[in-house]
């Protein structure tokens, strides 16, 4: 579905949630963005019927309980609208496993310009009358980070603003300055992107957030350019990133009946004093420690040292995180 047919959507959908009255289609196509058009042009008043069909059709498929009725038994034309009662969702009991999730759903971003929301989102579970007990979620931990450039970038794409960054690319040590239309912003393959206009290059560019330098700052006013239309940033990273590479030989030693996920991708299992040794290949370190972490003392890295490395220091940020936690 394109943005704009997107946003036209919701609009709707808040329009028809904001009356109790019922509103005609030529009501709604005074108020909802997205609707505009002569009603004294035949051919263009066709037009917004069957916009305004297709999208009736595409609210009921997608679960929105759109009613149909008159406001007075003297209107002869029909209008529409939305129940509160069949909109809003019924309460959601958890069980003390499923307020776990949570707890560890509101730990996930480690950003401070997401930590707001996660905040937001537990204390309405408290004030619903879910207790949030923190220790609850100790030794399972989140991976999912972002970068310092997330949020900046993210509010620029958001506000169409342009924006510079000092960035080191792969090949080089050197950073050099990029200045980009953010479009947005957008993870592949466990790394963050941001997509857009490289106003240098002329050219559409994506890079990746760990290889920024330094801040991110603001060059533009605000809605200076606009997207394209239907967008899809992960096609323009999978792109410009080319195929995988697996160019990394792991040995791990694991114990006996675990690490399923990793048997599956190992290229060799030997039993070794009670235990069984795999070599696997991998892409990145990184994720693979990550993977790593969850299975807790079951594996054991012997090699390479990088991967050793990496997966002590995950699990020194968990110590660290868990010592946070009042008791």
């Amino acid at each position: 579905m394109s943005r704009i047919r997107t946003e036209r959507l919701v609009n709707l959908v808040i329009c028809l949630l904001s009356t109790r009255r019922f509103l005609t289609a030529a009501q709604i196509a005074a108020t909802v963005p997205g609707y505009e058009h002569d009603p004294e042009d035949p051919k263009d008043h066709e037009a917004f019927q069957r916009k305004f069909e297709r999208d009736k059709a595409e609210l009921r498929e997608l679960g929105v309980p759109l009613e149909t009725g008159t406001a007075s038994a003297f209107d002869n034309e029909p209008g529409y609208r939305v129940a509160h009662r069949d909109y809003a969702l019924p309460d959601i009991p958890l069980e003390p496993d499923e307020a776990a999730a949570v707890g560890i759903a509101g730990r996930l971003w480690q950003h401070h310009g997401l930590a707001a929301a996660a905040s937001s989102g537990l204390a309405k579970l408290r004030a619903a009358g879910i207790d949030m007990d923190p220790r609850a979620t100790l030794g399972v931990e989140p991976v999912v980070t972002v970068d310092p450039a997330f949020a900046p970038l993210t509010t620029a794409a958001r506000e169409r603003r342009a924006v510079a960054f000092d960035y080191r690319a792969p090949e080089g040590d050197e950073a050099a300055t990029r200045k980009l239309q953010p479009w947005g912003v957008v993870c592949w393959r466990g790394k963050w992107y941001v997509v857009g206009h490289d106003l240098a290059r002329d050219a559409v560019r994506c890079f990746r957030l760990s290889r920024i330098q330094g801040k991110v700052r603001v060059t533009g006013q605000p809605g200076a350019f606009t997207p394209p239309a239907d967008l899809d940033l992960i096609s323009h990273v999978s792109h410009f990133s080319g195929p995988v590479e697996w160019t990394g030989r792991a040995t791990l030693l694991v114990e006996p009946g675990t690490g399923a996920g990793l048997r599956r991708w190992a290229q060799q299992v030997v039993s070794e004093g009670g235990k069984d040794k795999i070599i696997m290949r991998y892409a990145d370190t990184d994720r693979l420690a990550g993977t790593l972490v969850r299975y807790g003392a079951s594996v054991q890295v012997l090699a390479p040292p990088e991967l050793r490395d990496a997966v002590i220091q995950r699990l020194k940020e968990i110590v660290t995180r868990t010592e946070e936690v009042p008791a």
